[in-house]
């Protein structure tokens, strides 16, 4: 399903260049649950958002179900994005003055569905929220407020789910909780990428890739 290959990214930070992404190789299939792990600075973000078509790398390739989206421009990056990958960051980036039904219902908006309302609903249940959907951000919990951020990731059905530090704002009993529903969704056949640094949330996941400098050093 992603075939990224050689990829290269560069930033100016205080006048030096940093090789954000050193000629990273990275494949994964169908289904698959795999961490992206490793410090901060390792190239972890740079990786995701690249895999996320949130970014473009300045070299290399990256094959998306077999279609080359790295030279694509914004728009069509947007509407790749839009159809096929769901995101969960780790501060829930909810509306506060909107319901979890209505930030549950953006993307589909976005993506001018007719039936974004329903859509919305069904990812709610999908995630033990329904009876939540008309509270606003904060009369949730934090965990209920990531469950919100989740079921937004799955309203457009997308293939591939994008985790960033998932569980970092969640106390390690809602953390866990939050780890069991990615489970529960790659049983249920989605692709789970979850990006952290932290090794006990990694172990999670059957396979990890593990970044140092921008470049792959251990992947099994």
């Amino acid at each position: 399903m992603i075939a990224a290959t050689g990829l290269v990214k560069r930033y100016l930070l205080g006048g030096q260049e940093v090789r954000a992404l050193d000629g990273v190789d990275v494949h994964i299939g169908a289904g698959e649950m795999v961490a992206v792990r490793g410090p901060s600075g390792c190239g972890k973000s740079t990786l995701m958002n690249i895999i996320g078509c949130l970014d473009r790398p300045e070299a290399g390739s990256y094959r998306l179900d077999g279609e080359e989206v790295a030279g694509l421009d914004g728009d069509r990056l947007a509407g790749v994005r839009n159809r096929r990958i769901g995101f969960v960051f780790q501060t829930f980036n909810l509306l506060p003055r909107m319901s979890a039904l209505d930030n549950v219902a953006l993307p589909a908006h976005y993506g001018d569905l007719p039936d974004a309302g329903a859509r919305a609903r069904r990812a709610l249940a999908q995630v033990g929220l329904d009876d939540r959907m008309h509270h606003q951000p904060n009369q949730l919990s934090g965990g209920q407020r990531q469950r919100v951020a989740i079921a937004r990731a799955l309203v457009m059905d997308p293939a591939i789910v994008l985790a960033d530090e998932p569980t970092g704002a969640l106390d390690s009993r809602t953390g866990e909780e939050i780890l069991a529903l990615f489970k529960q969704l790659n049983g249920q056949g989605r692709t789970i990428i979850m990006v952290t640094h932290d090794p006990a949330v990694a172990a999670h996941c059957p396979r990890q890739i593990h970044l140092r400098d921008g470049r792959v050093v251990e992947d099994g």
